[in-house]
C-alpha cells in the first residue's frame, strides 16, 4: 500500500523509513540543531503532545489552458558592443594587442656606400687644401694698378727656366744652358659673360717697359727684380700698360711645368698639321693626330722650324695649353687618384701663381680653357712681322674685352 505525502501527513502516519514518533523539529524553532532525548522513566512529566499538522487545502484540478498566440517575429537590432570598465562585470573580453612586426635592418650596403661617399668627399678636400698650401706664390699683380675691366682676365706665362731641370732633362730637351730666363709664352684669358677669350701676345712685341723704355715684351721678366719691380710684377704692369686690362691672376709655368704635367696626365692628344724636324728642339713628329710624350710636346712647343716661324708657334702653343688643360680637368684624370696625384705634384713643385690665386681658381681656369671650342682664340694685330702691333685693330679687340663684349671680327689677328 501506497501512501501519499498529504496521506500520512493529515494521519500522522510517518513515511516511511522514519520510526513512529513525532517528527524532528525544523531549523528556526526553539531547540534548532539540537535532538530530543528519550527521558528516562520516572523523570517528570512528559512533554506535550505535537499539535496535528494543518490540513492543507486539495490542490485545484487541473484547467484547461488555451495555447500561447505565437509571438510575431521581430528584425534584431544590432547594438554596438559597449566597453565596460575595464575588469568590471559584464565588460567584453579583452582582446589581445596584436604582435609588432619585427622591424627589418636596412640594407648594410646603403650606409656603407654613404661612408664610402663621405671619406671620399674628406679626402678629395683635404688633398685640395694640401695643393693649396705646397703652391708656390709670387708677388705677382701690382698694388698701384690704375687699370680696371669686367670680366676676369688670366696671365699665363710659359718661363724658359732651367733651373729645376737635371743636367740629362737638359741634355733630353735640348733647352739649353740653366741661366736663361724670358717669357717663352704669353697669352691672356678673359672669362666673362662673352665667350671665353684666349689672346697670344707674341714674345717679340715692342711695348714700353715701365722704368726701362721700349723694348721686346718677352725682356720685362727678366729686369730689374727685387727693389727694382721686376720679374713677374713688372711683366704684369708691362700688360696691363700695353693692353688697358686689368690683371686679375698670375700663373706661370716652367720646362719642368709641362714635362710633370704632361707625365702625369699620360700624354696629350693633338693634330699635328705638318711634319715638323728641329735638332734644336729635339723634336722629330710626323703629321697626323697623335699623343704626345713629355719630350716631343715640349719640342712642340719650343719649335720655330716652320714656315710661319713665330706666328705658327703662338698657334701651337694655344692648341697645346687648351689640349693640355682639357685633358688634366677631365673626368678621367680627376678621377683617378694614379692621375691626379702625379699632376697635383707636379704643378705644385713647377707652377707659381700670384698670392691671391687657390687651387679653386686653377679649377675654374681649367673649366674655362676647356671652354675656349666655343670661345675665341686669336693673337694681337700686328704689323711690320711681329714686332709692332696694330695700334687701331688692337685697341677694339682691348676695348671689347675691357668691356667684356665679344670682340669684332676685324679686330682678331694676327
Amino acid at each position: 500500500m501506497v501512501v501519499s505525502m498529504d496521506e500520512y501527513r493529515g494521519r500522522g502516519v510517518p513515511p516511511p523509513g522514519r520510526p513512529p514518533g513525532p517528527p524532528p523539529r525544523r531549523g528556526g524553532g526553539p531547540g534548532w540543531g539540537q535532538p530530543q532525548r528519550p527521558r528516562p522513566p520516572g523523570s517528570g512529566a512528559q512533554p506535550p503532545p505535537y499539535p496535528p499538522p494543518q490540513q492543507r487545502p486539495p490542490y485545484p484540478p487541473p484547467q484547461q489552458v488555451p495555447p500561447r498566440r505565437p509571438r510575431p517575429l521581430q528584425r534584431t537590432r544590432m547594438l554596438p558592443a559597449q566597453r565596460g570598465p575595464k575588469g568590471g562585470a559584464g565588460a567584453p573580453p579583452t582582446r589581445r594587442p596584436p604582435r609588432p612586426r619585427p622591424v627589418r635592418p636596412r640594407p648594410r650596403w646603403g650606409r656603407r656606400i654613404r661612408n664610402v661617399l663621405v671619406l671620399l668627399v674628406v679626402l678629395a678636400l683635404g688633398f685640395a687644401v694640401y695643393v693649396d698650401t705646397t703652391l708656390a706664390r709670387v708677388a705677382a699683380l701690382p698694388s698701384d694698378s690704375a687699370t680696371s675691366s669686367e670680366g676676369t682676365n688670366w696671365l699665363i706665362v710659359g718661363s724658359d727656366s732651367r733651373a729645376n731641370l737635371t743636367p740629362e732633362q737638359r741634355d733630353e730637351y735640348a733647352t739649353g744652358a740653366p741661366e736663361s730666363e724670358l717669357t717663352d709664352t704669353i697669352m691672356l684669358l678673359h672669362t666673362g659673360s662673352g665667350p671665353t677669350t684666349l689672346v697670344s701676345l707674341p714674345r717679340d712685341s715692342m711695348v714700353d717697359i715701365p722704368g726701362h723704355g721700349r723694348h721686346k715684351i718677352n725682356s720685362a721678366y727678366g729686369r730689374g727684380g727685387g727693389a727694382d719691380g721686376g720679374g713677374p710684377e713688372l711683366l704684369v704692369s708691362t700688360v696691363e700698360g700695353a693692353t688697358g686690362l686689368h690683371v686679375d691672376h698670375y700663373i706661370e709655368i716652367g720646362f719642368l711645368g709641362i714635362v710633370s704635367v704632361v707625365d702625369a696626365v699620360g700624354g696629350v692628344e693633338m693634330c699635328v698639321p705638318e711634319a715638323i724636324e728641329d735638332p734644336k728642339a729635339a723634336l722629330d713628329i710626323e703629321e697626323g693626330c697623335q699623343t704626345l710624350d713629355e719630350a716631343t710636346a715640349l719640342g712642340y712647343v719650343r719649335t720655330r722650324a716652320t714656315a710661319s716661324s713665330d706666328f705658327g708657334r703662338v698657334e701651337r702653343q694655344r692648341a697645346f695649353i687648351s689640349a693640355l688643360l682639357d685633358k688634366a680637368t677631365s673626368p678621367g684624370t680627376l678621377l683617378n687618384p694614379f692621375r691626379i696625384v702625379p699632376l697635383a705634384s707636379g704643378l705644385s713643385n713647377s707652377v707659381a701663381v700670384d698670392e691671391g690665386t687657390h687651387v679653386w681658381h686653377l679649377a675654374q681656369l681649367g673649366l674655362a680653357m676647356r671652354g675656349l671650342s666655343d670661345g675665341i682664340s686669336t693673337t694681337v694685330p700686328v704689323r711690320d712681322g711681329v714686332v709692332n702691333w696694330d695700334k687701331k685693330r688692337a685697341s677694339a679687340l682691348f676695348d671689347a674685352l675691357g668691356a667684356d663684349e665679344q670682340p669684332p671680327e676685324n679686330a682678331l689677328g694676327p
